[in-house]
């Protein structure tokens, strides 16, 4: 298994992803978060759906998932936020370390 991971997740509401992002980062659970907007078509309640969204792309530590899944779910507005984890299974090692010395 991999030491590190981006765990994606989005927001509709600005407020909100924002809310998300700062827990994170006050809690040392990411090391970066980006945020870019996004269109997102899924089913959902027997219907198609197009929403404009933002996705959080979140750097961390494969052994904070449980963590940051947590911390998303206790402030996300969606009924079922999306919440996926991505392996890194490579990287620079400058910043891998980086990873390491920012996050708890």
């Amino acid at each position: 298994m991999t030491n590190y991971c981006v765990i994606v997740t989005t927001f509709s509401d600005d407020e909100n992803g924002q809310t998300i992002i700062n827990a994170l980062l006050e809690q040392r659970l990411a090391a970066c978060i980006q945020v870019m907007p996004i269109k997102s078509y899924y089913h959902w309640k027997q219907k198609i759906n197009c929403d404009q969204e933002q996705q959080i792309i979140i750097k961390t530590k494969t052994n904070l998932f449980e963590q940051v899944q947590a911390i998303i779910v206790k402030h996300h507005l969606y009924e079922t936020p999306e919440i996926i984890q991505l392996p890194i299974t490579k990287g620079s090692v400058d910043y891998l370390s980086w990873i390491d010395q920012t996050c708890m």
